[in-house]
């Protein structure tokens, strides 16, 4: 279902169209992505990964492809199963690895973990293992945005789960109401943990939920990442002209269970190979190899570089030294 947009905005609400060199770029920014979530299996398997992890193969469409929208200073939140949200803005592959293995030369000195990535200087202010608990501060970048007149916008990703919390409906009432710069991103794989989403929700297209805040809304293929980008680019733009929040639904599908501890076994198999089969890299690979792009000798090499760097610098990152009880963590966070 798609909404069209309750207000207009001051800016170009056109998606600024993309380059081959872009759409090479988005397969390549997925398959970073791709191959550090399997490098994270590997390592969690090695036990270099303590505590648990969530890993988010199979929605690397929707971080990419939100991402390629975004300026460089732009505030981004995003849950747990945010390992492809820094990726896709630019985090460093070691110092990721140095987080999850608890490494001091990781994002946050090692002290967050996998489920609390974040990086200000590239606008991540944060991962939230809480659900739903990024919205309300991805609101409130948004007004401090607004306030200081900086343009910039203010991007929230969550789960369907999320939208049947009380933070949800506040926050999509609040931005709206002072017509905030805000981009809500419901990545919607159908699961909240380990329920599906027509045991906890009247309906599964969630953007009716943006109706009831007369908010801007629309719903694209998450797994297809050119849609989401088109989606994307033209909400940011409006939201950065003054045009208000939007809502952005992104129907997806995780290939693996809700976290490492998860074998998925209530997902039904039909299901799961169905949604493989609409696996978002190869679904843009035969995309870009029909636009004469790329060929398979092209495309097999971008994803064994990602697989390299990504083994490279979890090496590294397992070699680095453990946190020491004098680092000064703050100093390093918000240098």
């Amino acid at each position: 279902m798609t909404a069209e947009p309750h207000s207009a905005g001051k800016g170009n609400e056109a998606a600024v169209p993309l380059t081959d060199e872009d759409r090479i770029g988005l397969y390549r920014t997925m398959a970073t992505v791709r191959e550090f979530e399997e490098q994270v299996q590997r390592s969690y398997l090695e036990g270099l990964v303590h505590g648990t992890t969530h890993l988010c193969n199979g929605q690397e469409a929707v971080s990419a492809g939100v991402a390629r929208a975004l300026r460089d200073d732009d505030y981004v939140s995003y849950t747990y199963r945010g390992h492809g949200h820094c990726l896709a803005r630019g985090m460093d592959l070691e110092a990721a690895f140095a987080e999850l293995f608890g490494r001091e030369s990781g994002v946050c000195g090692g002290l967050g973990g996998s489920m609390h990535l974040t990086d200000i200087g590239r606008g991540l202010i944060g991962a939230f293992g809480i659900v739903g608990a990024g919205l309300p501060v991805a609101v409130g970048a948004g007004l401090s945005a607004q306030l200081d007149g900086r343009e910039q916008v203010s991007v929230c990703f969550f789960g369907d789960g999320a939208t049947n919390i009380g933070a949800f409906h506040e926050a999509m009432n609040l931005a709206q109401v002072w017509n905030l710069p805000v981009i809500f991103v419901c990545e919607n794989n159908l699961y909240g943990e380990f329920s599906h989403i027509r045991h906890t929700t009247p309906y599964e297209d969630l953007v009716i939920r943006a109706a009831g805040y007369a908010m801007a809304s629309v719903s694209v293929d998450g797994n297809d990442v050119e849609a989401v980008y088109n989606a994307a680019a033209p909400a940011i733009a409006r939201a950065r002209g003054g045009g208000g929040p939007t809502f952005l639904e992104c129907k997806t599908y995780r290939h693996r269970g809700h976290s490492r501890t998860d074998p998925a076994k209530y997902r039904d198999a039909a299901e799961v190979e169905a949604w493989m089969k609409r696996d978002p890299l190869i679904l843009y690979r035969a995309e870009l190899a029909l636009a004469g792009l790329i060929d398979e000798a092209e495309a097999d090499r971008i994803v064994l570089e990602a697989r390299s760097a990504a083994k490279a610098a979890a090496e590294r990152a397992a070699a680095a030294p453990w946190p020491s009880l004098t680092q000064d963590f703050m100093a390093k966070t918000f240098a």
